[in-house]
């Protein structure tokens, strides 16, 4: 039997996320082989806005996808552009991950016990434009590196305190070192944080049946519709966006729950609206919930892109 050979980003969570994958498919009866492959995100230390947005972790997996260099890849559904790939499939999204942002900071402090003036890093615009629309004063700095980076920033004394992914915590086994897991009502997530998508070829159906194994049916139905809204978004502003969608039981039986966040970085703008819908259309429930919030006023939003620094001094 021929080893399937899956493409991963070499970054410790993207290995970990994909040997996931590959552990799964073996179960299966598969035969597995990890080809790592280096993008243009893993290469450079500027904002994520600044050398091309999130697809930057994507465009080199998918062209080893096109070539035939590997038969599936593994991406952090957050970082796959909305614009399909008309060669691409998404196989597979598995079940999610807790998709809830985390906070850690020193002396296991709460985001509300944390001084006004606190230095909080984050990678996220979309994390910036809700801390401060929260009103607690903090200051909210822009920062790049991995997960250990990050929270050594914190333990260093450079930083009071970092706000993260929980799903990339609870893959990478650090759960610990998370002082507070952050309500939706405050922070929503990134559309598709927390799930994984597994990418092949459209025209390799022998794949496709060995990915099928690996859907998870609720997830898929939750990340198309906050997928969808962001889609919609996209075409009408550039504010940062949190999306967060949940099965939910309703009169008539289960029911799906969308919530989005659009505003702008200083927190001036802050649009958080909901909608109820059927399961059965969710790509349908997340276009109407942008055009809610376009018509709200997203349509004027413009994101801000401040520069990610390294802390080189601790916070006072």
């Amino acid at each position: 039997m021929t080893a399937l050979r899956l493409g991963t980003r070499r970054s410790v969570l993207a290995r970990t996320q994909s040997t996931h994958v590959a552990e799964r498919l073996r179960r299966l009866g598969h035969r597995v082989e990890l080809v790592e492959i280096t993008t243009e995100g893993d290469l450079s230390d500027a904002p994520l806005t600044q050398i091309g947005g999130t697809g930057v972790f994507v465009s080199a997996l998918r062209a080893a996808l096109h070539s035939g260099r590997v038969d599936l890849a593994v991406h952090s559904l957050k970082d796959l552009p909305t614009a399909p790939d008309p060669a691409l499939v998404v196989a597979a999204v598995p079940p999610r991950e807790d998709s809830r942002d985390a906070l850690v900071a020193r002396d296991g402090l709460t985001l509300g016990q944390l001084r006004p003036g606190a230095v909080v890093g984050t990678g996220s615009p979309r994390r910036t434009a809700q801390l401060a629309a929260l009103g607690l004063g903090l200051d909210v700095r822009p920062i790049r590196g991995n997960v250990d980076t990050r929270v050594g920033y914190v333990a260093s004394g450079l930083l009071d305190a970092v706000v993260l992914a929980r799903a990339g915590l609870a893959r990478l086994g650090r759960l610990d070192v998370v002082t507070e897991v952050l309500d939706p009502i405050q922070v929503l997530p990134a559309p598709g944080q927390g799930a994984l998508a597994v990418e092949c070829r459209g025209d390799r159906p022998e794949v496709r049946a060995a990915l099928a194994a690996l859907d998870d049916p609720d997830t898929r139905v939750c990340v198309e519709a906050e997928r969808s809204l962001l889609a919609t978004l996209e075409a009408g502003c550039t504010a940062p966006v949190g999306a967060l969608a949940e099965i939910v039981d309703g009169e008539d039986g289960l029911e799906l729950f969308l919530r989005a966040f659009a505003g702008t970085a200083d927190g001036e703008v802050a649009l958080r609206r909901s909608l109820v819908g059927p399961l059965a259309d969710p790509r349908a429930l997340g276009a109407q919930l942008a055009q809610i919030l376009l018509d709200d006023g997203a349509a004027g939003l413009e994101a801000s892109s401040p520069t990610a620094t390294q802390p080189s001094e601790p916070v006072s």
